[in-house]
């Protein structure tokens, strides 16, 4: 197995210089009574984690009665960048979002409490432990609601990638997040029905 830990430390070496002897100890090989300690790699990478069972989630005041819901982006606080995971703390009565629909997928994972959600096919409740994956497009349209009396918690899970777009069904609006906030557009179908050459020379 020489040749595995040589491996290891010519990988840690090009990336990071030379290893002190120190180090070079600390590359242990799979099955040895060390495996799974510390090493260089760890040290050069260190782990950033959430609970997100106690992460505190941020209100926001603006938001309308009804939809006064905290959240906490785990994904970024983890360092994340492909995956967008928030934690959603929903009290008594409240939703997350309107009922809307990506061209992504999204999850659902109730981590406390059990919510209400409302999809195409009518209404279905969620308990704690309970996983749902909402497709993309008008078939994954969804609203997730507490309707309990104690505190909800869950993570939703989607892609990170922009641009990304919602669509709104239920108030025909359409919302477009390009990437760059000042071309941040929310209009209603109807607003964006000119003609493709509409003002062009």
């Amino acid at each position: 197995m020489r040749s595995l830990e040589s491996a290891l430390r010519a990988g840690v070496e090009a990336a990071n210089g030379p290893l002190d002897q120190r180090d070079s100890d600390t590359i242990v090989q799979p099955g040895s009574p060390g495996a799974g300690a510390s090493c260089s790699l760890c040290k050069d990478w260190p782990v950033r984690k959430a609970n997100v069972l106690r992460v505190d989630c941020d209100y926001d005041d603006a938001d309308p009665d009804g939809y006064r819901s905290g959240v906490a982006n785990v994904s970024q606080a983890v360092g994340g960048e492909a995956l967008a995971a928030k934690v959603y703390e929903l009290p008594a009565g409240e939703s997350v979002c309107p009922y809307h629909y990506e061209y992504e997928e999204e999850w659902l994972l109730v981590l406390e409490g059990a919510v209400v959600v409302r999809t195409p096919a009518g209404e279905e409740e969620v308990a704690r432990g309970e996983m749902i994956c909402f497709p993309r497009g008008p078939a994954g349209a969804h609203k997730v609601t507490n309707r309990g009396e104690a505190v909800a918690r869950i993570v939703m899970f989607s892609s990170a990638r922009e641009p990304a777009v919602a669509v709104y069904p239920d108030s025909d609006k359409i919302g477009v997040w390009p990437g760059n906030p000042d071309d941040k557009v929310m209009l209603r179908r109807a607003d964006g029905n000119v003609d493709y050459w509409d003002g062009e020379s």
